[in-house]
Formats: C-alpha cells, sequence, structure tokens
C-alpha cells in the first residue's frame, strides 16, 4: 500500500481529515491535509466573480469532492477569502466592492459542516508559520506584494487578527503624507508606493506592470532603475517601522512582486539597514514566502483544525 493511501485510510479511522478553501478573485484553490498536516489532495476552480450563487456553489462542490477523495465525511472546513471576518470567525462581515454576497454568509450553515473564516493574508502568515519560511518564527509578519499590499501578523506562534480582525494592514501604512490618498483614503500608502495598481502612476504610463518595469530594468534601462529602487526604498521605510513597532524575529514577503528574487531582496536588505533599528546588531530576518498560490488553502486548514481543537477541548 503506497504511503498516500495509507494516510488517507489512517484519516478515515482516525476522521481528522481538514479542508482548507481559498477565494480569490480568479480561481478557487481547495486542499485537504490530514492529522499530520501533510496534503492529501489540492484542487482549483475558476471563481467566476459576478456571480455569487455561482462561486459558492463551486466552493461546496470542491468541499464535497475532497471528502470523497479523502474518504473524510466529517472534515473540517477552513475558508480562507478578502475582507475583514467577524469576531467569531464565522463569516466575512465587510468586504464592500467585491464578491458580492459573501459579507455575512455563514459558511457553516452553507456546506453543513463546521466552518471557519479568515482573511486571506492571515491564511497565508499561518501557512509559513506551520509549514513554511516562518516555521521557526515565534514572532514574524508576512507582506504579499501583488495588485495591492496584504499583510499579516504572527505573535508568540499565533495569528494575530486584532480588534476587528483587521490587523496586519500594512499595505495602509504611510510612506509620504503628501501622497494620494488609496482605496482607504490613506495619504502615500505602502500599497500605492509599490503595489502594482499604481505602476503606470508611478512610471507616467511608461510602464503597465512591474513585470514591464523589472524587465526593463534588467536591462539597464535609467528611468525604470529609478522608479523601481523608490519603490524599495519606500517598502525598506514600511519594513524598518514594522520592525521598530512589532519586533519580529523574520518578515516574510510574498506575492507576484516577490517573484522578483534578488532584484527585490538584495537592495531591500541593503536599505533597510540603513533604517531600522538594530540595538546590539540584531535585526529581522527578511525572508521569501516558501507557499506560493495555495498558501491561503494550506493556512485556512491549519486554522480550522486549530479553532476546531480549541472548541472541542
Amino acid at each position: 500500500m503506497d504511503g498516500k493511501r495509507r494516510t488517507v485510510l489512517n484519516n478515515k479511522v482516525n476522521n481528522k481529515t481538514y479542508i482548507g478553501i481559498d477565494l480569490g478573485g480568479t480561481r478557487i484553490k481547495g486542499i485537504a491535509i490530514g492529522a499530520d498536516g501533510n496534503i492529501l489532495h489540492q484542487t482549483y476552480t475558476p471563481t467566476n466573480d459576478g456571480n455569487g450563487e455561482v462561486w459558492k456553489t463551486a466552493i461546496k462542490k470542491t468541499v464535497s469532492d475532497l471528502k470523497e477523495i479523502t474518504h473524510s465525511a466529517n472534515a473540517i472546513v477552513g475558508i480562507s477569502a478578502p475582507g475583514l471576518p467577524d469576531n467569531t470567525n464565522t463569516c466575512i462581515a465587510f468586504m464592500p466592492g467585491r464578491l458580492e454576497g459573501l459579507e455575512n454568509f455563514i459558511w457553516s450553515d452553507f456546506l453543513q459542516t463546521p466552518s471557519y473564516v479568515l482573511n486571506d493574508g492571515v491564511a497565508a502568515m499561518v501557512a509559513e508559520a506551520k509549514t513554511g519560511a516562518a516555521q521557526n518564527s515565534t514572532n514574524a509578519v508576512l507582506l504579499t506584494l501583488g495588485t495591492g499590499v496584504g499583510g499579516a501578523i504572527l505573535i508568540n506562534g499565533k495569528p494575530y487578527q486584532g480588534s476587528f480582525n483587521k490587523a496586519g494592514h500594512f499595505g495602509h501604512s504611510v510612506v509620504d503624507c503628501n501622497g494620494d490618498g488609496d482605496v482607504t483614503n490613506m495619504p502615500g500608502s505602502l500599497e500605492e508606493c509599490i503595489g502594482n495598481c499604481t505602476i503606470e502612476k508611478r512610471s507616467s504610463g511608461k510602464f503597465s506592470s512591474t513585470h514591464e518595469l523589472l524587465v526593463a530594468y534588467r536591462k539597464g534601462d535609467i528611468f525604470a532603475k529609478e522608479v523601481w529602487l523608490k519603490s524599495v526604498k519606500h517598502l525598506a521605510i514600511s519594513l524598518a517601522s514594522i520592525c521598530n513597532i512589532l519586533s519580529p524575529d523574520t518578515v516574510v514577503i510574498g506575492g507576484g512582486i516577490a517573484e522578483a528574487n534578488d532584484d527585490l531582496f538584495v537592495p531591500l536588505n541593503t536599505m533597510i539597514d540603513e533604517y531600522e533599528w538594530q540595538p546590539g546588531g540584531i535585526k529581522a530576518t527578511i525572508v521569501k514566502a516558501q507557499h506560493a498560490d495555495l498558501a491561503g488553502a494550506i493556512g485556512a486548514a491549519f486554522f480550522a483544525k486549530e479553532k476546531f481543537n480549541e472548541a472541542n477541548k
């Protein structure tokens, strides 16, 4: 009997399988993990944002399929989604303008199984803390650099959601008080300074994506170099502020922009040394996230596992 089949049968006997769903604007990612934390199966489905009934039904089918594949009729579900969850992590309480029908939708009722909901940035942090780049960390922060800038906080090995569950939104911290307001009306926010959503504005229309900017940067384009390194400087200043306030041992950087690799991490490490308070030479370690597009689903599954176990002690 192969190892995966044996794990599935063991989970059937122990009745401890946890399903993680990551609801994104483009795709729904689903995974099932066993009691040992190993991934048993993963799946992808188009979201079809714009029709809430379609993506809700797609999630229900994903959960049903994962239960059947892993022989786990009573699997516990975690759901990672954009927005702010309520205080009991039963639903997304606030997510205006996207995924109509998500707000205040009770997944436990819909799926007929215990379900726990958390912000997608927090889910990514949980994934990195459990099996990724922050696995050996006690206190860590995560920033996801993509269209916008998301984030999350780990304190004493636990995800910190804060009052109103909005902790970790580092993208809405100020870098330039004279800059334009972002979606929360925060002037000159980190999201405005490095998010892909503003690259055309930051490059005076020359580049339509951070990828285009980096291609030009690597070819030695002087203007591209100026725009890119200014963005990295703003990120370094923000990270230094975060480190000075929260004093994490690890800073995890994920998202599409993190795929710039050395073009991001080399200048970032140099610049942050300029700004971060480093008493006795001690500083936070900056690392690239290890989990890619499955981070939200993995984190949601582990979050569901912990919440269910806490409720059933």
